[in-house]
């Protein structure tokens, strides 16, 4: 059966700004000095593109949010195998907003930034191995 386009199209274009995001992560830990901030705002972001990208494959409603909690809980309710691989991600929230204006948060540590980098490299792994290839040929 051949899946629907439109729900073929817009998982595609999640799993396509959730890249987008981890890219932005690992890049902007290469400039120097290393902006760990954007790391982090990156991580979040892709962590919720993916987490949105495997609801929407599964044609399962969400609301507008960057609770990573909220989303985990939907995505976990629908495979339970992804409960290991998501565990403690909703520590990412609060990157959503927490360095996108001036504050009195301290800047995160580089290994911080890189031990979050691996998680979100793992859990889009996860996201992306349970969604059959959405730009494959149908049969």
């Amino acid at each position: 059966m051949r899946p629907d386009p439109i729900r073929v199209e817009e998982t595609t274009a999640w799993l396509e700004k959730s890249r987008k995001d981890l890219w932005r992560a690992e890049n902007v830990l290469t400039l120097d000095p290393p902006d760990t901030e954007d790391c982090l705002f990156h991580c979040q972001q892709a962590v919720e593109k993916s987490l949105k990208a495997f609801l929407v494959w599964r044609d399962h409603p969400f609301r507008k949010t960057h609770d990573l909690v909220e989303l985990t809980r939907q995505c976990v309710d629908l495979e339970p195998t992804l409960a290991d691989v998501l565990r403690g991600v909703g520590g990412l929230t609060r990157f959503a907003w927490e360095y996108r204006y001036p504050g009195e948060a301290e800047t995160p540590e580089l290994e911080f930034a890189h031990r979050w980098l691996l998680k979100v490299k793992e859990v889009l792994g996860a996201i992306e191995g349970l969604l059959p290839p959405p730009t494959s040929p149908a049969r």
